[in-house]
């Protein structure tokens, strides 16, 4: 990833009031329910079934979601490599070493089709090629036969580090989904104060806390309050976020709220009491990530809560139903 602080708007002469953003994703396919109402909520744009990247004027971090891979901040583009290249000389790089990276994403290339797309562009670019940690990365990608080029920005993937947690449950969520439930619910953070009411061990919290998102965290069990206080304070957060509390006893207003409902794998959660719980969410929360391995379709609408989006993902047999509601 480019270490630059350049922006499309420093490297070219001129750019639309605008801005346009391609981003690249890439998912396995037992989650690829949940990274497509992930994506549409974080980018606020549908993706195409099919595709691998969505255009949009949504700027956000790429390292902020699981399943995106790239974000290019186009700056030109043109109907063949020929317009770009010429184009290219635009570029303003004040003397910053380049590269210039044609994305597998879009339309379908070879490798040395790929390679040779690079050059052809480089080439014209005024300033010091360096394959190895250049200053300013270039994307090139063509979607729909449109060529698009400008500065590639590829996430760190320092949340990685979460899934060496202390304590864990087998069953419990993965960094990965909750940090797509995370976006889904805080698709724009503000001063949104995120509610987890059944936090577990804090998976959830951990990643919300790590992209700059307010969190609160409650659970009733002690065991999994003392784990998530010892997770929170491995990755350097405060471990009074989280108290030992019944979520239905729970008061207050917050914008939005991610609950995993509780499960056993020995036992099934009695209708009733998930009810109870999808209604104290529904009094607390205008908007919510639910996440079951039981159906809820008709006590969602019992407890007065829309439902926007739903996602299966899987890990081996074990099966999770995502809703997204206001």
């Amino acid at each position: 990833m480019s270490n630059s602080s350049r922006t499309a708007r420093h490297l070219y002469p001129s750019t639309s009031d605008k801005p346009q953003y391609v981003y690249t994703f890439a998912c396995h396919e037992t989650e690829r329910e949940l990274c497509h109402l992930e994506l549409a909520q974080l980018l606020g744009t549908p993706l195409k079934s099919g595709e691998d990247w969505l255009q949009t004027s949504r700027r956000v971090d790429p390292d902020r979601s699981p399943f995106v891979s790239a974000r290019l901040e186009v700056g030109l583009s043109g109907d063949s490599v020929e317009a770009i290249a010429a184009q290219a000389g635009q570029i303003q790089l004040s003397g910053a070493t380049f590269k210039v990276v044609c994305l597998k994403a879009g339309d379908p290339f070879t490798y040395e089709e790929r390679r040779d797309v690079e050059r052809q562009v480089g080439r014209h670019i005024k300033g010091t090629a360096q394959m190895k940690s250049p200053e300013v990365t270039l994307g090139l990608i063509r979607t729909e036969g449109i060529w698009s080029l400008g500065e590639l920005h590829e996430p760190e993937r320092a949340w990685l580090t979460h899934k060496q947690k202390p304590y864990n449950y087998s069953t419990g969520l993965s960094s990965r989904v909750a940090r797509a439930l995370v976006n889904m619910a805080v698709p724009e953070p503000d001063n949104t104060v995120l509610l987890d009411p059944c936090c577990g061990m804090g998976n959830v919290l951990i990643e919300a806390l790590s992209m700059g998102i307010q969190v609160q965290g409650s659970d009733i069990n002690p065991l999994a309050i003392r784990g998530a206080r010892v997770n929170l304070r491995h990755y350097g957060y405060d471990d009074q976020l989280v108290s030992i509390q019944d979520m239905n006893e729970l008061s207050g207003s917050y914008e939005a709220s991610i609950l995993d409902l509780p499960y056993n794998v020995c036992s099934v959660l009695p209708e009733e009491d998930r009810l109870q719980m999808l209604r104290s969410l529904r009094r607390l929360a205008r908007r919510a990530v639910i996440v079951s391995t039981e159906p809820l379709g008709e006590q969602l609408r019992l407890a007065g809560w829309n439902v926007l989006g739903r996602a299966i993902t899987t890990k081996g047999s074990f099966v999770r139903e995502v809703w997204l509601c206001e």
